[in-house]
């Protein structure tokens, strides 16, 4: 790595915050829009519906302005430390989904995303 971890972690943690908030506004969107059809007419109907929705627009802004952040973190450290690092992003979806979409879950899925941030220390601290 170029630089020190924590400039380039806290980069991560922008870039994964901006994806976050970017899948929960096409969440939240998706259920105004209501299920997609899988007929033709009606999967063509349903995305014109869903990209008429202004929190789904916004929701691919924020995951676009994510990417855009995610370049910066690849520039300065090594794909191998970044992308597992990205995991980080099922923790806060985890969390924002049961915060704000009331979403329940079991233990198993607590315990798994446990699992998943000491996978992310270790990386953190190679």
């Amino acid at each position: 790595m170029s630089e020190g971890p924590w400039k380039a972690f806290l980069l991560l943690l922008f870039a994964i915050s901006l994806s976050v908030t970017g899948e929960f506004l096409l969440k939240a969107g998706m259920n105004q829009v209501g299920v997609l059809s899988l007929t033709p007419r009606g999967f063509i109907s349903g995305l014109l519906r869903a990209f008429s929705n202004p929190r789904i627009l916004a929701g691919f802004a924020f995951i676009f302005s994510g990417s855009l952040i995610w370049l910066a973190v690849l520039s300065r450290v090594d794909l191998s430390w970044a992308y597992p690092m990205l995991s980080l992003g099922y923790l806060f979806v985890v969390l924002t989904s049961w915060f704000f979409l009331g979403e329940t879950f079991s233990l198993l899925r607590v315990m798994g995303t446990g699992f998943i941030c000491l996978g992310v220390y270790l990386i953190f601290r190679s």
